[in-house]
């Protein structure tokens, strides 16, 4: 994921993490302040206080807005690096200050932007007032004090979910890397129920401080000219609220039955390894037997379910750990794959300023991360990187926010990001689904390329456990989010409503009682971040119709799971088209570029999965599927 810098993260000039679209065909670009000579005459402004000059044009507030920008983001950059990677209570200060000042900022040029909203302008400074208006995940009221406020909850409830630990009953500590390696390795089913339930004693102390988080919020979502946050968040996607939701739900509902498909057959092989008094045949799946701390992916349960247990399948891990790859070749092994397509190599900086390995000696955020820095010229990752085929794809994935970065660099500072971002989160994903048994041969990982039709299913089957289970997953968190911002779920009902979403949309259930003295929303890391969801969901639809049209770019012939677009420079050549637009244009156009299509479809995931999905149908025809 790109790096959520806390609340001030998300101002629409910095734009840390987002995508971008195109500025072809606009007029000329009135609002291009990238230059060092625009930073440097920014380094000698004061910032403004009050309203916009009434003599200032539209175009003059953002040039301004934007070399402001700058001048701060290099404060902020610095502060919430060291907050993530050396977490102290000096830090939380520092990253708190620094969070105000932003909030601050940005209050103010969302007050002087509303001036402008109904004024005539050229398109480009049209959007980029659009953009400023609309770009916060947690907007700061116009009140100083609301302001600090939100800087030191935002900051305190992101510092105490990167310390976390859980002690149990025999006192020994552990951090949540070290908890989620139980979840995916043990199958005792009371040690697991133990790290899961255990790790969820974190997130109840800031229960109290996210409810006060929402209340300040949706205070300056207000003042942006939004009902509650929930509505700010749906607008961020180029559509009325209204008209987003429909579309997620529309998307959703193209891939559910598969979900369904999936959910049935893994409960069915969870009920034959714990029993069915404890996985019952018709009902839930308890949460803590899927493998993963928040059952996101399944991926870790594969020797559970496998299809076809006497077919060896590609044991990517152990090829990393045979041939002795350690955490910077894996990183340049993940750069490899983008340079193969005619991308840049990433600059000397990137490997001398990222955390691609975890302290000994401090507490950090692991939670894998892709950082813009000094407004691309310092691009970084911050990660605890394991000798693993997931880690290894997180890697790609990581890398593939920033090759975004590197790509729109050169745009202005307002529409550096993603089309929406949910672009910019499909990026990596789109290609590691080019990482087939030919690419892994051709790069020496393994021996051979064949596979038989039982070694596909079983493949896909690993790749379904992590793609397709994680879908309602990646949809639900931000419908419980949208449903608290708006106050359809009161305070007193947050926990019961996390639980009842959780089993509508995924069909699992907490494993012992919860009651409203949890808050297990809190115990993922996106929630204690206020890093928006959606986008997740969104991207792991894109990224199999980008991986299609890539695909018939490069003239692929054959099934679409067994197509890499490694080495074609053809394919690498729209990819890199898509990422120098930036968010310049609204989303539709950027896809019809990509793909030729102006709507986000799921049709290429059923495409993709087809060989799996008609094995699962005939698996379950004798099952009661649903819940």
């Amino acid at each position: 994921m790109p790096i959520h810098l806390v609340a001030v993260l998300t101002l629409a000039l910095i734009m840390l993490g987002c995508d971008d679209g195109s500025s072809e065909g606009s007029q000329s670009d009135p609002i291009k302040v990238s230059t060092e000579d625009d930073y440097q005459a920014a380094s000698a402004m004061q910032m403004s206080d009050g309203p916009a000059n009434q003599s200032e044009s539209a175009a003059e507030f953002v040039a301004r807005i934007q070399a402001e920008g700058l001048l701060l983001s290099t404060e902020l950059d610095a502060a919430f690096w060291v907050r993530n990677t050396y977490i102290t209570p000096d830090t939380a200060i520092l990253a708190a200050k620094a969070g105000e000042r932003g909030l601050a900022f940005e209050s103010r040029m969302v007050e002087q932007a509303k001036q402008y909203r109904d004024m005539p302008m050229d398109p480009v400074t049209a959007r980029a007032i659009a953009l400023m208006l609309r770009g916060s995940s947690a907007p700061a009221p116009n009140d100083p004090a609301l302001q600090s406020e939100l800087s030191e909850i935002l900051t305190d409830m992101e510092g105490q979910y990167g310390s976390g630990s859980y002690c149990n009953p025999q006192g020994e500590c552990r951090e949540l890397q070290d908890l989620e390696k139980i979840l995916a390795e043990s199958r005792d089913y009371d040690e697991l129920l133990d790290v899961w339930r255990g790790w969820r004693e974190v997130s109840p102390p800031y229960r109290e401080q996210y409810q006060r988080f929402v209340e300040i919020a949706n205070r300056g979502a207000r003042d942006v000219g939004y009902n509650n946050l929930a509505e700010l968040w749906q607008g961020g996607y180029d559509m009325d609220s209204p008209s987003f939701v429909t579309e997620s739900r529309r998307l959703w509902g193209q891939v559910e039955p598969f979900y369904e498909q999936l959910h049935c057959y893994v409960r069915d092989r969870l009920g034959s390894t714990y029993g069915t008094e404890k996985v019952p045949a018709d009902g839930l799946i308890p949460a803590h037997l899927l493998g993963n701390m928040w059952s996101q992916s399944w991926e870790n349960i594969y020797d559970l379910v496998e299809p076809y247990e006497d077919v060896s399948s590609l044991d990517v891990t152990a090829a990393l750990v045979d041939q002795g790859y350690d955490e910077r070749q894996m990183t340049e092994a993940a750069e490899g794959f983008f340079t193969s397509l005619g991308l840049p190599e990433l600059p000397d900086s990137f490997y001398q300023n990222s955390m691609l390995k975890k302290p000994q000696d401090r507490n950090v955020v692991c939670h894998a991360s892709a950082w813009d820095i000094a407004n691309g010229e310092d691009p970084r990752i911050k990660q605890c990187v394991e000798i693993t085929e997931e880690h290894f794809e997180t890697l790609h994935h990581e890398l593939g926010h920033i090759y975004y970065y590197l790509m729109y660099k050169d745009q202005p500072p307002v529409f550096k990001g993603g089309a929406h971002d949910g672009f910019h989160e499909a990026i990596g994903d789109t290609v590691t689904l080019s990482m087939t048994p030919a690419y892994l041969k051709e790069v020496g990982l393994i021996d051979t390329a064949d596979e038989s039709y039982e070694a596909t299913i079983n493949k896909q089957m690993k790749m379904a456990l992590m793609k397709i289970a994680f879908l309602p997953f990646g949809k639900m968190i931000d419908e419980w989010r949208w449903q608290v911002f708006s106050g359809e779920i009161a305070p007193e009902d947050y926990n019961a409503s996390w639980w009842k979403l959780r089993e509508s949309y995924q069909g699992i259930a907490p494993p012992v009682t919860r009651t409203e003295t949890n808050f297990d929303a809190g115990a993922k890391y996106h929630i204690p971040g206020n890093t928006p969801y959606t986008r997740y969901f969104l991207s792991f639809i894109m990224q199999f119709q980008f991986h299609q049209a890539l695909c018939e770019s490069a003239e692929y012939e054959g099934p679409l799971h067994e197509c890499s677009i490694y080495n074609n420079k053809v394919a690498g050549q729209k990819l890199g088209d898509l990422l120098s637009m930036g968010q310049s244009q609204p989303w539709p156009e950027a896809m019809q570029a990509m793909t030729g299509q102006r709507a986000m479809d799921g049709s290429a995931i059923i495409d993709y999965f087809a060989p799996l999905n008609s094995w699962l149908v005939d698996k379950n025809k004798d099952l009661q599927c649903g819940w």
